[in-house]
């Protein structure tokens, strides 16, 4: 049992609701999908993304680049949430169009669309599992003491679990086997084989094109234009990914056995508020409707959360108000890495605990 600071509650113990009183609670029209307004918060982004390529380029000075490097890859990460939104299905109704729209962003930051989307659909459906969830389930007390040192500074250790997203596309999740590329990965069922080679061949494309770019203009100029706002983007991607799971101040229950089902999971989520980059990456940080219900375009979660907190309850963990750069987030991040190690290789509802070794 966990004390969530509220006398009485006990933020592991299965909910009042259900699943179906929460989706009632939700006004109809924020499942309705508009394409065109999709396609103009795309639109936004790539208007910007090549703005900030022409600016940067036309002033070429060292006062500049800084400050596109942080905007650039910022709106690299906002591409990459309209393509997880097209794997979600929420960016239309239309699956062709999603699966174009998809595979022409995350293509474009060396993303496999297919290979992450059905990655990302095995971390919703077991979102809050200890065992079974996707993107950065916890490590077990008896893994964390057989891993060697450079896997755990690389977990652990700032700067090193922001850079890791390309490593987990190839090698996927320490302590599960599989990687985002190769058909024949169990992450994969035999049917998806055609859609995993589409993608990896899109990203090959997209790297050859890299490549081509790179002897064309010089590496130097790519560097500038490309590649640092490609790390930047990843660390933002390993970085939310990250906190929507972690760092609360009183920790959140992982679930196991009889004891997991979809809404407890999905309510060990966490919404973050990110300032003034809220609209920037389309409320990606109203994370735990999200979970719930990936079906609901990103332009209604904000009026879906507030419809289904009355319901939530203490259940929910509101939000540390932002000023207009999250700068406290990464003081969470922080903490968060030097407290949360390992959660017990038994029992059914589970927490995370501290090496003292790393404090």
């Amino acid at each position: 049992m966990a004390d969530d600071g509220a006398k009485g509650f006990d933020p592991s113990a299965p909910p009042p609701f259900t699943i179906a009183e929460v989706r009632a609670a939700i006004p109809s029209h924020c499942w309705n999908k508009s394409l065109g307004r999709s396609l103009s918060f795309l639109a936004r982004d790539l208007a910007g993304v090549a703005i900030l390529a022409c600016v940067a380029g036309y002033f070429d000075h060292w006062l500049v680049w800084p400050a596109y490097w942080i905007a650039q890859g910022t709106l690299f990460w906002a591409l990459f949430v309209i393509g997880h939104d097209c794997g979600h299905g929420s960016f239309s109704d239309n699956k062709d169009v999603n699966t174009v729209v998809g595979h022409f962003v995350h293509s474009f930051i060396l993303v496999p669309y297919h290979g992450w989307r059905i990655s990302h659909r095995t971390h919703h459906q077991n979102h809050g599992h200890a065992d079974n969830d996707e993107s950065w389930s916890p490590m077990t007390e008896s893994m964390y003491k057989s891993s060697p040192p450079l896997k755990l500074v690389a977990r652990f250790q700032l700067p090193w679990p922001l850079l890791v997203f390309p490593f987990y596309l190839v090698k996927r999740t320490p302590g599960k086997d599989g990687s985002h590329f190769h058909p024949e990965s169990p992450l994969f069922k035999p049917s998806e084989r055609g859609d995993v080679l589409t993608s990896t061949a899109c990203w090959t494309v997209m790297l050859a094109i890299l490549i081509a770019l790179t002897i064309r203009i010089g590496p130097l100029w790519m560097l500038k234009l490309y590649f640092v706002p490609y790390v930047i983007q990843i660390m933002w991607i390993a970085g939310v990914t990250y906190m929507h799971h972690h760092g609360h101040y009183q920790k959140v229950p992982w679930y196991r056995g009889k004891e997991w089902n979809y809404i407890r999971g999905g309510l060990s989520t966490i919404d973050r508020d990110y300032g003034l980059f809220n609209n920037i990456h389309h409320d990606i940080g109203t994370h735990v409707v999200h979970h719930l219900f990936p079906q609901i375009p990103h332009y209604h979660l904000i009026e879906a959360t507030k419809a289904i907190k009355p319901i939530l309850g203490k259940y929910y963990r509101d939000p540390e108000t932002s000023g207009p750069v999250p700068i406290h987030l990464f003081k969470v991040l922080s903490k968060s890495l030097k407290e949360d190690q390992f959660v017990a290789d038994d029992g059914d509802v589970v927490f995370y605990q501290s090496d003292p070794g790393l404090k």
